[in-house]
Formats: structure tokens, sequence, C-alpha cells
């Protein structure tokens, strides 16, 4: 570990924290800061998480519109900006809510964001889910949008030509997907002009998706990691009686004490070591796990322990995005390799 890394005043160099090359040729902070404060933490608590994490070594955060917090993460990073940090030094990802996938709405709904944001461009910019389907927030699982519809890749096609524009314009420099399948991938990756530079999706010891983690990355899709400890402050509907804690699994447990460091420690630095892009949110402990980045390594059998604890635990699990009654939340996600009929 370095001495900055043990020193708690001292920032971590951002120069030391790996980078990830993403189809393009740029470079990716290979960990973020997310900014889903859920239903328990407040805009301005999340926004001072992005100030202090900036001042421990942070270059990278995971934003969206429909987390409710862009404009008070807009006067954070205009703090930043006056502290002496360029723009060009941060990596800022936004991303486009479900009632926003008409074409009249795509353009302007990132202009939202970069005004919000205090932003004159996004590194990245997502579709945030491949379902043009509204919820309420705060509804429970049982909610579903009146107009409802599934995954129409036609309709897909028309909002991603609108993502395509915004790169056109220099709004945005990459644009990428999030909550996506291989059946709709391979659609995507067929008819778009330019090519999804990430996909973000749920990535934790206890899910670890590896066929469609190959997938992205054969096709030159950087994976991008949400939930990356098993997201305990996850909304109270995103809950089940099967749901498990990879921070409690005793391999986890046992690598953690080994290393001197706290299990959501390890999740994060198996995540980098893998290969994906992890975002875990904290408003407390955000520096130790950048500290986990850039501090010794798990060993090669270490990761190889972790990679057995798959349990195919999906968290995210999405049913309020669901287009008719009857439907288990399995129709989203395409579990028998093609895309769930109408």
């Amino acid at each position: 570990m370095s001495k900055a890394a043990e020193d708690f005043s001292i920032p971590i160099d951002p120069a030391t924290i790996p980078q990830r090359r993403l189809n393009t040729g740029a470079l990716m902070p290979a960990i973020g800061l997310g900014t889903f404060g859920s239903d328990h933490v407040s805009a301005a608590e999340v926004a001072a998480a992005v100030k202090g994490a900036a001042a421990a070594g942070y270059r990278h955060f995971d934003c969206a519109s429909v987390y409710g917090n862009e404009r008070e993460i807009g006067a954070a990073f205009e703090d930043i900006f006056k502290g002496g940090v360029r723009r060009a030094e941060l990596w800022i990802t936004s991303k486009l809510w479900n009632d926003k996938h008409e074409e009249d709405d795509v353009i302007a709904s990132c202009r939202q964001s970069l005004a919000d944001l205090r932003l004159k461009y996004l590194d990245l910019y997502l579709v945030h889910w491949p379902f043009p389907n509204f919820h309420p927030p705060g509804c429970d699982v049982s909610s579903r949008s009146p107009d409802a519809r599934p995954y129409i890749h036609e309709n897909y096609m028309k909002t991603w030509r609108k993502m395509e524009e915004l790169v056109d314009m220099g709004l945005v420099r990459h644009i990428g997907t999030s909550n996506m399948t291989i059946p709709k991938l391979k659609l995507l990756l067929r008819d778009a002009r330019i090519k999804p530079a990430v996909n973000e999706m749920e990535l934790h010891p206890h899910f670890q998706q590896p066929e469609l983690f190959r997938f992205v990355v054969e096709n030159g899709i950087q994976p991008v990691g949400y939930c990356p400890i098993g997201s305990p402050g996850r909304p109270e509907r995103d809950r089940t009686p099967e749901d498990t804690v990879p921070t409690e699994d005793p391999v986890i447990v046992r690598i953690a004490q080994r290393h001197g460091i706290h299990p959501a420690v390890v999740c994060i630095k198996w995540a980098v070591q893998r290969g994906q892009v992890p975002i875990p949110f904290s408003v407390h402990h955000y520096r130790a796990n950048l500290e986990g980045v850039v501090s010794e390594p798990l060993t090669d059998e270490e990761m190889r322990e972790i990679a057995g604890i798959d349990r195919n635990c999906r968290f995210i699990k999405g049913q309020v995005f669901l287009w008719k009654e009857g439907q288990s939340w399995e129709a989203l996600w395409d579990m028998n390799g093609e895309i769930t009929p109408p």
C-alpha cells in the first residue's frame, strides 16, 4: 500500500488508479463512485460524497437523471473544478431514463442532465434500461405503467439513433447500454452505427454473469458493474427472501481477514482485477474502496476462490418494468437465450 493510501489526509494519486481502454481508445478509470442514494440518502449527502471522493482521488462519477440529484452534484462538480481539478481529468456518466426513449425526448433529456450537472459534455451517456416503462419514485414491485411495452428492437434503435446523434453533436463522447442481455446486444451490435462503449450490469461475487461478461468483452464492450458489494442499501422493493449477502460469504470474509481489510473492499478488488469497472456508492467508505484498488492485489488463488462462489443471485430484478400481468421478473432477462416475446 502506498504512503498516500495509509495517510487519510493525503489524496490517493489518480495516476495510480488502473484505467480501462474503451473501443474508441479512450481511457476510463477502473473504479467510479455511484450516485444512486436509493431512498435513504439525500441529494445533498450524495453531492457531499462526490466532493469528498474527488478530494480522495476519485476521477470517475456515475450519475443518472432518475436519481434526482444531478443539480446538487452539478454544484459539487463546480466546486471541484474551482478547486483546481480540470474537466478533462474527470470521467462523468449520465443516463437516459425510461420515459425519455421517444425520439423527441432523447436530446432534450441529455441537455437537461448537462445543464443540471453544469457540464458542456458527458464522457458517457447510457440508455438506463431497454424498456420504455415509467414507474413513479418509491413504488413497490407490483407497480405497472398502463403504457408499459416490451423490448421492441425497432423502437430501441430509434432511441439509439438519437444517442448516436448526441455523439455527432459533441454533447456526448461515448454512448452505451445498461441492463441489456446477449440477445438484445446482438441486435444492437448488428444495427448500430456507433457501437456501445460499455454495458452497465449487476456484477458482484454472488452474481458474476460469466456468459454475458464474456460476450461483452469479446465484442469490445467494457463491462461496468453496479451493486459491486451486493447493494446493502438498495430499496426495500428490490429485496426478496432468497437474496444473499456477498460480504458475509465465508470465502470473502476469510480473504478480508487475510488482507486486514473489510469484506466490501475484497469485492471491489475482485471486480477490478477481473476486468469490470465497479461503481460502488458510499457516503462514508469511498476512500477505503479506492485504497483497495491501489493496494496489494488478490492472489490468483483468491481470485479462483471467489470465482467458485457465484450463486446466480440477481438483486435488481426490475419487476416494475414488466409489461403485462402474470409475468415474473425473469421475462426481462431473456433467460432462454431469446428476447421474451410481447
